[in-house]
């Protein structure tokens, strides 16, 4: 094949994508399940302790783990895509980089959480400030990886890959089912008519959920279909 992107083979390229897709998944759940939740479910308790407690520091770089897997995605993607239409490769790598933006935010509030534990201020004072700070990481979930992420992963990302065939089309449907589902449900939650993470958003979430997971295993285990890679080479 003639035309490589890059210095990496393009297999190379489309295998790396696939890895770091199934990374996001470690590096976004492990914080929330295991290292956010002393914190955040009973943020009084965690603000009063006086004992060191890392907690929070160790989902901060799980989550810095995170973004650079994300970012990682639309970089090793991007000289595949851009042959198939450069504007929404472009797209993609801006779309995930506006999410690790909401995410560092989250971040930044989690680890000022941390700050105040232990502080010899009010304890009132102390608690109104942690939930202040609680509300900011929770709505820099809502609006990155609960509703940027699936205009990138999902819609554009989706339709880049119809287009170029890399992966098997039934494959693409979860993406483009998918985001459109979470963008809606999304714009609901801000909106005030649905919860967050209640039946309905959670719903809306598995057909994204299945098209990522699926992406990043049928890219490491199969890597890009051949024949419409060789296409998309030779432009």
């Amino acid at each position: 094949m003639t035309g490589r992107p890059t210095g990496l083979e393009p297999q190379g390229l489309a295998r790396l994508a696939g890895v770091l897709f199934l990374l996001t998944f470690v590096t976004a759940i492990a914080p929330v399940v295991i290292f956010y939740a002393p914190a955040l479910t009973d943020l009084g308790n965690y603000i009063t302790g006086k004992d060191a407690n890392a907690s929070l520091g160790w989902g901060a770089l799980f989550e810095l783990g995170l973004i650079i897997a994300n970012i990682g995605t639309a970089l090793a993607l991007f000289p595949l895509l851009k042959r198939q239409n450069e504007p929404l490769a472009l797209g993609y790598v801006a779309a995930r980089l506006v999410e690790c933006g909401f995410i560092a935010v989250g971040i930044v509030a989690l680890l000022a959480i941390g700050s105040l534990r232990g502080g010899n201020h009010d304890f009132d004072t102390l608690v109104v400030t942690g939930q202040a700070l609680a509300a900011v990481h929770d709505w820099t979930f809502r609006l990155g990886p609960g509703f940027v992420v699936e205009i990138g992963n999902g819609l554009i990302l989706g339709w880049l890959m119809w287009q170029s065939r890399l992966v098997p089309r039934w494959l693409t449907i979860l993406g483009l089912v998918g985001g459109p589902l979470i963008v809606l449900s999304g714009a609901c939650v801000v909106l005030g008519l649905i919860p967050a993470g209640g039946i309905a958003q959670g719903i809306a979430t598995i057909p994204e959920f299945l098209w990522e997971l699926g992406l990043g295993l049928w890219l490491v285990v199969r890597g890009a279909e051949a024949k419409p890679l060789a296409a998309l080479l030779e432009r």
